[in-house]
């Protein structure tokens, strides 16, 4: 099949998001102004570069966590993993601004040593972000969209050396979750290597 996105697809669901897949976690945790602490799920996440590290997260409409982003200026994305998705999923539960996810899904939350925003103790690992660029996206006409690309550089790096193995870090040992679209999502069961032509020939 084939559809025009602007007419609609005739199936049951929107399949985007389930093409455009697996798709990381940012568990993301952040406070503002006050302090307050708010943690939630973004699945429109990924690495954006190596060289300085940038990750970034894209909330569909103004959330929490883009207005203590824009205000602190820091954010951190602790790992999504399966024996922690279910928390990740209480996590993304709407609630007042003053409630606190961490207790809501009975978390613990751990200090950062750079970032005011605490990460997910009981997360494999975690990044401390600070805020590079807050740009709010457009259609393809021009026009501006509830749609909120938060870029933070990747300042500081949490491992638990339980998931560490010969010096690299190990997914499936840590069993990482991916959003699959739908209600689907997967885990990182086990991996398979292969090397660039370049490096090949180098």
């Amino acid at each position: 099949m084939f559809y025009e996105t602007a007419k609609g697809h005739g199936l049951p669901h929107d399949p985007f998001k389930a093409i455009v897949a697996p798709r990381p976690i940012g568990w993301i945790s952040s406070r503002d102004r006050d302090g307050r602490v708010n943690l939630a799920p973004y699945s429109f996440f990924n690495a954006l570069g190596g060289k300085p590290p940038l990750v970034g997260f894209s909330s569909d409409g103004r959330k929490d966590s883009v207005d203590n982003i824009e205000a602190t200026g820091e954010f951190v994305a602790s790992l999504a993993t399966r024996p922690l998705a279910e928390a990740v999923n209480r996590t993304s539960a709407t609630v007042a601004h003053d409630v606190n996810e961490f207790e809501l899904a009975g978390l613990t939350m751990a200090p950062s040593r750079m970032v005011g925003p605490p990460r997910v103790a009981e997360s494999p690992a975690a990044l401390e972000c600070r805020l590079t660029q807050l740009i709010q996206l457009r259609d393809v006409d021009g026009a501006a969209i509830d749609q909120w690309l938060a870029i933070g550089q990747v300042v500081g790096i949490h491992i638990d050396d339980a998931y560490l193995t010969d010096g690299l870090f190990d997914a499936v040992a840590a069993r990482s979750i991916a959003r699959c679209g739908y209600r689907d999502f997967t885990e990182v069961t086990r991996m398979f290597a292969m090397t660039r032509p370049a490096e090949a020939e180098a």
